[in-house]
C-alpha cells in the first residue's frame, strides 16, 4: 500500500470542524490504497477540545506528535483574559468596533512577529521530525492542510529537501482573509513571498471551497489552472446516529459552531424579534438553539429583551452531540461570515446540515452558498442585510411548523456527492496525479 504523510495542526483531540476534514480523509484512504501517516502537535493551545474524537481514529493509524512554541498564553497575559480562553472568538472584531490599547499590541506583535501564523513555533520541530518519518515510513507523498499555513510551510521544507511530490491542501486563503491580521509594509510582502511560494512549489493543491480558487488565480495567475482541484468539505452519514425527527413542542432553530465579529447573528435575531413585536410570531412557541463557542459580542446580542427568553446558548458539545441536535431542529441556522468576497464562503459546517436532514435558513450572500441549497434543495438564503427576507424565511418555516406540514424535499442523489468517503476518493486520485507528475 502506498503512503501519505498528513501534516496536520488540528486533530484529535481539537475539536471543531478544522478536524473533521483530515480525520475522515484518515478514516477513508485505506479504502483507495493509501496508508495516511499523521503529523501533529502534542498539547496544542486548540480553540475547542473534543476528547470524544480521539476514538474515531482508526486503530492501526500512525500518529506522531511533536512539541510546539504557542504565543497565545502571552496574548492572553497582554490582553488581562483569562488562561485557556478562546482566542479566536474574540480577535475578529466585527468591523467598526475598536481594540483596546493591550489588544492592539497584541495585534501588532502578532501581525509583525508571528508569520504566517502563530503556530509557526511548530516548524523547526515538524520539518525535522517529518524528515525523519519520510524516511522511516517511505512517504510516497506530502500531504498538508491549512490553516495554520505553518504546515504547507512544514511540508514545503520537507518537499524541498526530500523531493518528495506534495499536495497541499487549503480550506480556507490565505493572505487577505477576514482572519488575517493587518500586517504593514514588510511582513506583508513575507507572508505574501511566503504563500507564492507554496503555491508554486506544491505539486498539486486542493481547495475546500471554489472562493479559494478564485482568489489563488486572482493573486497569482501563473499558476496554472489545472494544477488548483476543488475537493469540497462534505459529511459522513456514518457520524449520524438512528435520531428519528418528531415535531418539538416549540418552533426549533439550531445554529452549531462559533460566531464573532463578522460572523454573527444580529441581523437574524433582530428580523425574530420584528416578527414578535408585530405579533406573527408567538415568543412562547419559538426555541433558538446556539451550540458552541461564541465571542462577547454575540454574547450580549442574545441579551437583547424581546428575544432573550427564546434563546438557549450551549456550550460546545461533542461532534456527536451536536449532530443529534441538527437531527432533531425543525430548521437549522446557517450564517456566512458577513465581509466582501463573503459570497464565495462555503463553511464545512453546511454540509453536515445538509447530511442532517432538516431544512435550512442561511444568512448568506448570494453566491455560492444560495446555490448549494438550490441545488441540493435542502433550504432557503436571505441576504444579511436584509431583514425583511430574513423575516420572510422565518416566517415561512415557522408557518409550516404551526401548520405541521413542509416542502422540504431534498435532492438525494445531489446530496450523496458530499459524502466524506466519495470525497477522499477523489484526493486518492490527486494523490496519483502528483505521483505521476512527479515521476514524468
Amino acid at each position: 500500500m502506498k503512503k501519505c504523510l498528513i501534516i496536520t495542526y488540528y486533530f484529535p483531540p481539537s475539536g471543531g470542524p478544522g478536524v473533521q476534514r483530515v480525520l475522515k480523509f484518515v478514516k477513508y484512504l485505506p479504502e483507495f490504497g493509501w496508508e495516511p501517516i499523521v503529523l501533529t502537535v502534542k498539547d496544542g493551545d486548540y480553540p475547542a477540545r473534543d476528547e470524544s474524537l480521539l476514538k474515531e481514529i482508526p486503530p492501526s493509524l500512525k500518529v506522531y506528535r511533536t512539541s510546539i512554541l504557542e504565543p497565545y498564553n502571552l496574548y492572553r497575559k497582554m490582553t488581562g483574559k483569562k488562561p485557556g480562553t478562546a482566542v479566536d472568538v474574540n480577535n475578529i472584531p466585527k468591523k467598526g468596533n475598536k481594540k483596546n490599547l493591550s489588544e492592539a499590541i497584541a495585534e501588532f506583535v502578532r501581525a509583525t512577529l508571528f508569520i504566517p501564523d502563530a503556530r509557526v513555533g511548530w516548524l523547526l520541530n515538524a520539518v525535522n521530525e517529518a524528515k525523519k518519518i519520510v524516511k522511516r515510513e517511505r512517504i510516497d507523498v506530502l500531504y498538508s492542510s491549512s490553516p495554520p499555513y505553518t504546515c504547507a510551510l512544514i511540508a514545503r521544507n520537507v518537499h524541498r529537501g526530500t523531493g518528495i511530490p506534495w499536495v497541499a491542501g487549503f480550506r480556507d486563503p490565505w493572505t487577505g482573509f477576514l482572519s488575517t491580521p493587518a500586517r504593514w509594509l514588510i511582513p506583508r510582502k513575507l507572508d505574501e513571498y511566503l504563500e507564492r511560494s507554496c503555491f508554486q512549489e506544491s505539486t498539486r493543491v486542493e481547495v475546500a471551497w471554489r472562493g479559494i480558487l478564485s482568489d489563488l488565480h486572482a493573486k497569482y495567475p501563473d499558476i496554472p489552472v489545472d494544477k488548483v482541484t476543488h475537493l469540497p468539505n462534505g459529511f459522513d452519514s456514518a457520524d449520524f446516529p438512528p435520531v428519528t425527527f418528531h415535531r418539538n413542542d416549540k418552533f426549533t432553530v439550531t445554529y452549531a459552531g462559533s460566531m464573532y465579529g463578522v460572523r454573527n447573528p444580529g441581523t437574524f435575531l433582530r428580523a425574530v424579534a420584528n416578527l414578535i413585536q408585530a405579533g406573527k410570531v408567538d415568543p412562547k412557541k419559538i426555541l433558538l438553539k446556539f451550540i458552541g463557542r461564541f465571542g462577547a459580542e454575540v454574547m450580549g446580542m442574545f441579551q437583547e429583551p424581546t428575544i432573550a427568553g427564546c434563546i438557549e446558548a450551549i456550550p460546545y458539545l461533542p461532534h456527536s452531540e451536536s449532530i443529534a441536535h441538527l437531527m432533531t431542529s425543525d430548521a437549522l441556522l446557517l450564517v456566512v461570515d458577513e465581509y466582501a468576497g463573503g459570497e464565495e464562503i462555503v463553511p464545512g459546517k453546511v454540509f453536515e446540515y445538509i447530511g442532517a436532514g432538516r431544512p435550512i435558513i442561511g444568512i448568506a450572500h448570494e453566491g455560492a452558498i444560495a446555490a448549494l441549497l438550490r441545488d441540493t434543495r435542502t433550504g432557503t438564503v436571505a441576504r444579511n442585510d436584509d431583514v425583511p427576507a430574513i423575516e420572510r424565511v422565518f416566517l415561512e418555516y415557522y408557518s409550516d411548523y404551526l401548520y405541521n406540514k413542509s416542502a422540504y424535499s431534498p435532492d438525494r442523489k445531489s446530496i450523496g456527492q458530499f459524502e466524506r468517503r466519495e470525497i477522499t476518493g477523489r484526493l486518492a486520485q490527486i494523490f496519483e496525479e502528483a505521483r505521476g507528475h512527479s515521476s514524468s
